[in-house]
């Protein structure tokens, strides 16, 4: 890996995550479809992990790899967690729209 680092460069990683990190927080920001708000979260956390991933092989030091791994174990309960209330919610209301989700206010 570390040949391949430094065939492409890291600052090519950068670039790649700053374009991925863009397209997640563009997507939270103009979509109201709540799966695709999640799926753009998904994004902007790959994004991080892909540029711990790269410092940490950059640097040689696996800490990043490791907060890596923790980093997709969490984001795998976000999904279930957040598709679970995504059908519960559905279930109530009928729609997955975020603007819709203003009448679930107590």
């Amino acid at each position: 890996m570390d040949n391949v680092l430094n065939q492409i460069g890291i600052e090519n990683y950068i670039f790649l995550s700053v374009i991925l990190f863009s397209i997640g927080v563009f997507g939270v920001l103009y979509r109201r479809n709540a799966i695709i708000v999640f799926m753009s979260i998904e994004i902007m956390l790959n994004a991080v992990n892909l540029l711990f991933v790269a410092f940490s092989t950059y640097h040689q030091d696996a800490n990043g790899q490791i907060f890596v791994f923790f980093s997709m174990a969490v984001a795998a309960a976000e999904v279930a967690v957040g598709l679970a209330i995504l059908v519960a919610v559905f279930r109530n209301i009928g729609s997955i729209d975020v603007a819709n989700l203003k009448n679930l206010k107590g």
